[in-house]
């Protein structure tokens, strides 16, 4: 007889939706279900607020060849200026991108035409590098590490074998004192931080006082002082744009560039010169600069049109300095879940981000009270409302000049945890997103950059969403950390890595560096910290006790090397023996993202641990594949 606690259990149910879209519960990692409390509804109804009654009548259609649609006879202005009839369902040869619709009755929607996968070369695999840029800094870096870097480790790559690197979020911040160290917390997701520039490789550097010696001397540091780096590289780049456009006559790459650019690009310098004149919180300027289309803004841009070109060409030089670093390998960079609030996206934006209320996580096994991450949320019609633009040019930005995208939280195309700015993180709801929208919109834009995706789909992932992912032909995010299957039963659709910047190294947990770390902030009991370091250490497998470090990153990646997933990711910081994790969350007077790699770039390739580990994963790839090509693309050109 069976007994009653092996017998099949019911599925939990699945959460109710309200048209707010609001889920009234939801379930935790054991799938215990939790009760939202009808005060939270309330609020974030009233954040959310209520769509206009013919919100489905002007919501973009987005669609794929073939498809039927939800109109039957309209005419379609297609990107290239074309027009073509289309009834009840697009032709299967109808073209990729995003076109407008018009109906008999005169109604206008935007038609987005997506291929519904990624790109991926068929039967393509590589390893490649993981990489926090900033701290990957050499003999020629002032005090962090640079594009000028990212290129040193990509030629090192190349010699390896290596397919990609992956890198930290390299999205701007605020252009003022006060660095936001967080890579996960910036101010735009469609343009880049010039503290990444390398000074030596600026046109016109050469002929003007670069404070090299001054740059290079930031270097000696412990730690990562942006402000420092930021305020030398700054006077040096107002030197060199001077020197460069002294009369009238900027550069004309840099001035057909930024037309090219075009209102995005008008609207992250102007913000940035307001920042520097009022502060880089867009809440606290004068009211009328609130708004960014209205006559007051107008008015500074025509008056610090200078200041604002200064900011442009940074982006221009960032732009230049990307393509290059990246030429002939995969960069895959990381898109966060969110911007600041007081930032220049949420500035442009601010009718499309809710206010009052920010993104986090419901409580569960790994952080009891839940987390709260600071970034304000898009709300759902809002963003459906505004075409998905938003959503378009952030994915569109991030993929441009490197051909891979790596979805932060990609769980958050699905649905949000959203927190209550008067309330905790455990006192949040889940809000739901149009989804299957969204996927294929990064599926066009992926097919367009011909870029990789990879979604990091870790912690609590609900039913439907890998399946989601695989059909869109996004690649599963695995760790050794946390798998119980071993590698070599991991799927193909997947980036295998052992850790990743949040959690421990694995130097820093065989050595039980990380567990001294952790209690010394107080990040748990003596009892569920040991009970977390066994469980980690278990994943490596047969790992003799006396084994040293390097002995045990070997065992690590060995085990990773038998992975059949389409791409294998290594850390540096493993491979250099590195014991501290880049950030720790929930230490606070950590200095999280401001630890400096051991070794600079230029004795990388040298180095036995990274020699070995490469060598691990080559071997583990053999026989070698085709590496994976992609088209060049002119910057800002989306076909």
């Amino acid at each position: 007889m069976t007994s009653a606690a092996s017998q099949p259990q019911p599925t939990p149910a699945a959460p109710t939706t309200d048209a707010w879209g609001i889920d009234a519960s939801w379930l935790d990692a054991l799938d215990e279900v939790h009760t939202v409390a009808p005060a939270t509804i309330e609020r974030l109804r009233a954040v959310i607020g209520t769509p206009p009654e013919d919100l489905a009548e002007r919501t973009p259609i987005v669609a794929r060849p073939g498809d039927p649609l939800e109109v039957d006879e309209a005419e379609v202005t297609c990107e290239d200026g074309s027009t073509r009839q289309v009834d009840g369902e697009l032709p299967e040869d109808f073209p990729l991108g995003y076109h407008s619709l018009r109906t008999p009755d005169g109604r206008e929607r935007r038609l987005i035409v997506s291929p519904g996968r990624c790109w991926l070369p068929e039967g393509w695999r590589a390893w490649g590098w993981a990489v926090q840029l900033y701290a990957t800094r050499g003999r020629d870096s002032w005090g962090i590490g640079d594009l000028g870097d990212l290129r040193t480790v990509r030629e090192l790559a190349q010699t390896q074998g290596a397919g990609f690197v992956l890198v930290n979020p390299l999205h701007a911040v605020a252009p003022t004192e006060g660095q936001e160290d967080s890579p996960y917390l910036p101010a735009t997701r469609r343009f880049r931080n010039p503290v990444y520039l390398r000074i030596a490789d600026v046109p016109g550097a050469e002929g003007v006082d670069v404070e090299d010696e001054a740059g290079r001397a930031l270097n000696d540091g412990a730690l990562i002082d942006r402000d420092a780096v930021w305020a030398l590289k700054r006077r040096v780049l107002q030197r060199v744009f001077d020197s460069r456009h002294a009369d009238d006559g900027a550069e004309k790459p840099f001035r057909d560039w930024w037309w090219h650019e075009g209102q995005p690009l008008m609207d992250w310098a102007t913000w940035c010169a307001l920042a520097d004149a009022h502060g880089p919180d867009w809440h606290g300027w004068p009211a009328e600069l609130q708004d960014p289309r209205g006559e007051a803004v107008a008015a500074f841009a025509a008056a610090h049109d200078r200041e604002i070109a200064f900011h442009a060409w940074l982006q221009w030089l960032l732009d230049v300095q990307l393509r290059a670093a990246a030429e002939g390998v995969t960069v895959i960079q990381d898109l966060p879940i969110g911007v600041a609030g007081g930032g220049a996206d949420a500035w442009a934006w601010q009718d499309v981000l809710a206010q009052g209320v920010s993104v986090g996580a419901p409580p569960d096994a790994f952080n009891s009270l839940g987390q709260d991450w600071g970034s304000p949320p898009l709300v759902p019609w809002r963003l459906q409302a505004a075409d998905y633009e938003p959503f378009v040019q952030s994915i569109r930005a991030t993929m441009a000049g490197a051909g891979g995208l790596r979805v932060d939280h990609v769980m958050g195309l699905f649905r949000l945890w959203w927190v209550p700015s008067d309330g905790t993180a455990a006192e949040g709801a889940y809000v739901r997103y149009p989804h299957e929208d969204l996927l294929d919109i990064v599926a066009l834009e992926s097919h367009r950059a011909q870029a990789i995706v990879v979604g990091e789909d870790l912690g609590t992932v609900e039913d439907g969403v890998r399946e989601a992912m695989a059909e869109h032909g996004i690649l599963s995010y695995k760790l050794l950390w946390f798998e119980d299957d071993a590698p070599a039963q991991w799927p193909a659709e997947a980036m295998a890595a052992v850790t990743t910047h949040d959690l421990p190294t694995v130097p820093g947990l065989w050595t039980g560096s990380d567990l001294a770390e952790q209690r010394e902030h107080g990040l748990g009991t003596d009892e569920d910290l040991e009970r977390g370091r066994s469980s980690l250490l278990a994943h490596l497998g047969k790992v003799a006790k006396k084994s040293t470090p390097d002995q045990a990153v070997r065992a690590a990646y060995r085990r990773l090397a038998g992975a059949p997933c389409t791409l294998i990711s290594a850390t540096l910081d493993d491979a250099l023996g590195e014991e501290r994790r880049p950030n720790m969350p929930g230490a606070g007077e950590r200095p999280n993202w401001c630890l400096p790699l051991p070794v600079p770039t230029e004795e990388l390739a040298g180095h036995p641990g990274v020699q070995a580990v490469a060598a691990l994963l080559a071997d583990g790839l053999q026989p070698k594949k085709t590496q994976a090509k992609r088209k060049p693309s002119k910057s800002g050109n989306p076909g």
